[in-house]
């Protein structure tokens, strides 16, 4: 009888080995019709409340998850049998290599070797595929909760603030690097009024809380109040957003942003001077906030300090000083006299003016870079935002440790929090908008693609809880600014 040699022995093992797993292969596939038609007549004999449309995306998402795990199980037993062969080669190879002879201990650590490789692709691919589901999964369920209303359209240059007004008519207000500050219809997107009293990149944007009175902050070394009045235009029926084509995260040339007069702001009411200029900086102004009661503002500089003013009069009530770089914001309190400021110094301060014979200050050190913003929510709670890529929520009475922190794979610009939800608007420099809880759970990512969302760096969010449309702003340096519909309570039930 003749003697099989080793080589043709190899050949037949891996031959029989393919076939294996093609009859797994095919066995899988014939079986995929039959066990999809028995999941559906599970779910139609269940009582759901689910619609139709729904429970079939849910069948398909999980039966995709079934069938990768399925692919990944019978990628590790094929890696299981090249590991046994090549255990055994390496045993066989071992007793003598170039007519030395292997001693165990190298046999072995050679193996051990192989072996490792081997299960880090295994783990690799694992993770990758899986990744791949969830990723696909959480996208559709964010597009279904949070879609796209309107886009506003009309600055020359990237915008800093976003505000929306708090008493009626309900405005949006923008901020530009082009010098001038945009009035627009939430409904309709066109542009109300334009103010072009700045003679520098506009910073920021506030509004009077009884009055159509507007703040803004200005590179130009101050910070104007003026009065507007506006008429809110018939709204029109507006187009679908939502359907967009092309794959999510699609890179956009600078060619395909917006040319900055599209939607005639060059031919709304401008207004050219303000009622209060207040000029006490020596450096830019990068914010400024109304007081509660909007008797009092305040501003924050780069010049180190944050400035307080008496509106009536434009005379300066405080200088706060303390911190040792540059502040990039300020906030005040909706209801009590407080003010949080931030500072490239990595630390934010909350000042105290409840007591007018008494001016504290408590200082918040617990960000690596520069703190982007401090926002106040209703209750004892501050939120900072930093270029250190993270979040944290304060507690005001112990102010030793955060209460939770959110870690972020890009810096955070201005936050913002809806007060009655308590859910957190976190910009950044990535051009995304994620939204977290107070605990820093993550619920959604706000949509992008290469027709929705932003192209550059998300600067600002802000939350307008009451409006009907849109409950969420967000501008960036694309030139434009976006209303988003948030459905929270879907939100909220999802986590």
């Amino acid at each position: 009888m003749p003697i099989e040699s080793g080589s043709c022995a190899s050949a037949r093992q891996a031959k029989q080995k393919r076939k294996s797993h093609s009859l797994s292969i095919r066995r899988t596939n014939s079986s995929e019709q039959e066990r999809a038609g028995l999941q559906r007549d599970m779910l139609e004999g269940q009582d759901s409340k689910l619609p139709s449309a729904v429970r079939n995306t849910l069948l398909e998402l999980f039966g995709q998850i079934e069938r990768e795990f399925e692919n990944l199980y019978i990628e590790n037993l094929e890696l299981r049998r090249e590991i046994e062969t090549l255990n055994e080669r390496l045993a066989g190879e071992g007793q003598t290599i170039d007519g030395a002879e292997l001693s165990k201990g190298q046999l072995k650590t050679k193996a051990s070797h192989s072996t490792s490789q081997l299960s880090q692709k295994l783990k690799t691919t694992y993770k990758a595929s899986t990744s791949k589901i969830v990723s696909s999964f959480k996208t559709t369920t964010s597009r279904a909760i949070c879609q796209l209303v309107k886009e506003y359209v009309g600055h020359r240059d990237g915008i800093w603030d976003v505000s929306v007004a708090k008493t009626q008519p309900v405005v949006l207000g923008t901020a530009s690097a082009d010098h001038t500050a945009l009035l627009w219809s939430i409904e309709t997107g066109k542009c109300l009024v334009k103010y072009v009293g700045h003679v520098g990149s506009v910073n920021s944007i506030k509004f009077h809380p009884t009055e159509q009175v507007a703040l803004t902050a200005s590179g130009d070394q101050t910070a104007h109040i003026w009065r507007y009045i506006v008429q809110l235009p018939t709204p029109q029926p507006t187009a679908d957003c939502n359907q967009v084509s092309g794959e999510d995260e699609v890179e956009i040339s600078d060619k395909d942003e917006p040319d900055g007069d599209g939607d005639g702001s060059s031919d709304c009411p401008t207004v050219r001077a303000p009622l209060t200029s207040l000029k006490s900086h020596q450096g830019v102004v990068i914010a400024a906030d109304w007081l509660v009661g909007g008797k009092q503002v305040v501003t924050a500089s780069w010049d180190r300090t944050a400035n307080l003013y008496d509106v009536e009069t434009s005379e300066l009530v405080h200088s706060l000083t303390g911190h040792d770089q540059e502040l990039t914001h300020c906030c005040t309190h909706p209801t009590q006299r407080l003010v949080v400021t931030s500072s490239r110094d990595t630390t934010f301060r909350l000042w105290d003016f409840r007591d007018p014979s008494i001016h504290s200050v408590n200082v918040f050190q617990g960000h690596t870079d520069t703190v982007t913003s401090a926002v106040f929510t209703v209750g004892d709670n501050v939120v900072s935002g930093s270029d250190d890529r993270t979040v944290k929520v304060w507690d005001l009475k112990n102010m030793r440790s955060p209460i939770a922190t959110i870690r972020t794979d890009s810096a955070v610009n201005r936050i913002s929090v809806c007060v009655g939800q308590r859910i957190i608007a976190l910009p950044h420099d990535n051009r995304q908008v994620r939204l977290f809880d107070m605990s820093g759970v993550r619920l959604a990512r706000l949509p992008r693609s290469n027709r929705q969302g932003h192209r550059r760096m998300v600067c600002c969010t802000a939350w307008c809880e009451d409006h009907p449309i849109c409950n969420l702003f967000t501008c960036g340096f694309d030139r434009q600014a976006i209303g988003w519909n948030i459905n929270i309570p879907a939100l909220l039930q999802e986590k």
